[in-house]
């Protein structure tokens, strides 16, 4: 079971609609996965339609230890896809986890328990780097970073790989960058380019080919409950969330992939 966890503190970079189709992506290839929504907002459960009513088990029961990931998760209209819902109880989870034994590893603890009842797991984080991030960071064995093509995605990032480092010295040793996916591309914006090119300057091979475009498909698909990738397939974002993820499965380990 690998663990791939989708974080990054700054919010509005395309993460839950990555987490997402990415998932879809992998469950459409083979994969068994999980998506772990992490975020109290819950954006990747309306996303991928599940109701409140269906959400009566939640990341938010996982991390206090009232229930493992099994039980937690519910299968989604997509084959070979569950997940883990997020309610409004896991907005003050950061408070209670303060008082709890082993803070940093409650995540890490129920993906043990849960063994390899799936091929690959995905952690939605919210956008901070609070106590959820670093579950999610010491429960994953490696991390993607969506990251938009603006001005300021290079200061954000900086701030993001300086807590990477820090869980590994701390926690999580074997914690591992996947790679960055740059979102929201506009070709018709210079500064788009601009960005772009600064961050594969820095990066190199740490950043993904595949570009995610500015795509009202990707905005439009949240509100009917469907991931873009289901809800229109052959619109420019999902076929770069399909080649994102053919990507991603290429720089899984061997042994982690589908036989």
């Amino acid at each position: 079971m690998f663990c791939i966890a989708v974080a990054n503190q700054k919010g509005g970079v395309g993460k839950t609609t990555s987490a997402i189709n990415i998932a879809t992506a992998l469950a459409a290839s083979g994969h068994r996965v999980l998506l772990i929504d992490l975020d109290p907002q819950g954006n990747a459960s309306t996303g991928l339609g599940i109701a409140q009513a269906q959400r009566g088990r939640s990341s938010y029961d996982v991390l206090i230890e009232r229930d493992g990931l099994v039980p937690a998760a519910v299968p989604t209209g997509i084959p070979k896809l569950d997940i883990v819902p997020a309610t409004v109880d896991l907005s003050g989870a950061e408070i209670e986890l303060v008082e709890l034994d082993q803070r940093t590893h409650r995540l890490y603890r129920a993906m043990e328990a849960a063994e390899d009842r799936w091929d690959i797991v995905l952690i939605d984080c919210p956008p901070s780097l609070g106590l959820l991030t670093i579950n999610a960071m010491v429960a994953a064995d490696a991390l993607l970073v969506p990251l938009q093509c603006e001005f300021f995605a290079l200061e954000g990032l900086s701030q993001l790989l300086n807590t990477v480092e820090r869980i590994r010295a701390r926690f999580n040793p074997s914690l591992s960058i996947l790679g960055v996916a740059l979102t929201m591309y506009d070709r018709r914006n210079r500064l788009t380019d601009q960005v772009s090119n600064d961050v594969r300057a820095v990066l190199g091979k740490v950043v993904f080919d595949t570009v995610i475009p500015r795509n009202v498909r990707l905005s439009e698909a949240p509100s009917h409950g469907l991931p873009a990738l289901i809800y229109d397939h052959r619109c420019s974002g999902s076929e770069a969330y399909m080649a994102l993820a053919r990507e991603v499965i290429q720089r899984l380990p061997r042994e982690k992939e589908v036989a």
